[in-house]
């Protein structure tokens, strides 16, 4: 999937010091999630539906 535009963002629950944090960038087919100590390496991406039940699986833990 070409994603050249993909517009990243950090968690409002990322620390400070920029430390252990992912970004995600949301497309109309998947949202995709990188490293954001080293946003060179490849992403991963994830439907849309799989994402919102891993995001609801976390806030339940």
């Amino acid at each position: 999937m070409n994603t050249p535009d993909l517009d990243w963002f950090k968690s409002s629950y990322s620390s400070a010091q920029g430390d252990d944090c992912v970004e995600v960038a949301v497309s109309k087919q998947a949202v995709h999630v990188r490293d954001s100590k080293d946003v060179a390496l490849t992403h991963f991406s994830v439907g849309r539906e799989e994402w919102s039940r891993f995001v609801g699986f976390a806030a339940e833990a």
